[in-house]
């Protein structure tokens, strides 16, 4: 680790992540004091790459996305957390944003900071269907906390927050289609577990409708269509993706039918 002045703790939550690690922490290797590394069981070479950048690995079973990521921020022990997925890197330009927001004198630094996220899919940036995409990463460790529904968990502050427009921060979010696919649907099976924890059941006016009203929010308004078939991909994939947590919501309606009663066709 080189020796920084910044106050800044940066959390990864970490599970087989060899392939993406390495570019992560060599993002921020040059601004943190202190890197945080949970990791849920990994069997590749994520806990010795940690162990190369000098980060602090703490060894917990996978909680849940919320649970994890605020474990992480807990184990934090600097006055500012940058909370990154391992897939997640910044730019220059916006680490050095970060350096000097944390750096600069005068009037009192709010309490977080939204950063806009930029995706990598299938070969190329998407310009329309996810972006801008503003989050809250940056944030003061007392006044920051990760809350939302599993697996879409997202960080809150608890007073002012300003947004950093200098620079992105870059996320390489799928290996091929297959692999949005496949992480389409299991965050679909998540989503529909945590709708279920919380009361919220199967309807069937969603069922029906929030399909296409994502389709067109995503393909119209976000005007995906401007990035290409890419765009038309992430439309219908992300309309897939409401579908698939209903149709799991149903399935999981009929399933309890079911075993109440055993001997009747359902």
């Amino acid at each position: 680790m080189h020796q920084v002045s910044l106050p800044l703790s940066v959390a990864v939550v970490t599970l087989n992540e060899e392939r993406n690690l390495p570019r992560c922490l060599e993002s921020v290797k040059d601004i943190a004091a202190e890197i945080v590394i949970v990791d849920s069981g990994s069997t590749d070479r994520t806990l010795e790459i940690a162990e190369a950048y000098g980060a602090k690995v703490v060894h917990n079973p996978w909680p849940g996305f919320l649970a994890q990521k605020n474990i992480a921020h807990d184990h934090c022990t600097q006055e500012w957390v940058l909370a990154l997925d391992a897939d997640e890197w910044l730019t220059l330009e916006l680490a050095q944003a970060i350096k000097s927001r944390l750096t600069a004198d005068g009037p009192a630094k709010p309490d977080g900071y939204w950063l806009n996220r930029r995706n990598l899919y299938l070969g190329d940036w998407i310009w329309h269907a996810w972006y801008p995409e503003w989050r809250i990463r940056l944030a003061r460790r007392e006044k920051g906390r990760w809350t939302g529904r599993d697996p879409h968990a997202f960080m809150e502050v608890d007073g002012a927050s300003e947004r950093i427009r200098e620079g992105d921060f870059l996320h390489d979010s799928y290996r091929d289609l297959a692999h949005h696919l496949s992480v389409t649907i299991s965050y679909a099976k998540v989503g529909a577990q945590a709708y279920e924890e919380q009361g919220k059941g199967f309807r069937w006016h969603k069922f029906l409708f929030s399909p296409m009203a994502r389709f067109f929010k995503t393909l119209i308004l976000k005007q995906a269509w401007r990035d290409g078939w890419r765009g038309v991909l992430i439309s219908y994939t992300s309309a897939f993706s409401v579908f698939a947590k209903y149709a799991f919501l149903l399935e999981g309606r009929f399933k309890r039918a079911r075993e109440r009663q055993p001997n009747k066709r359902l």
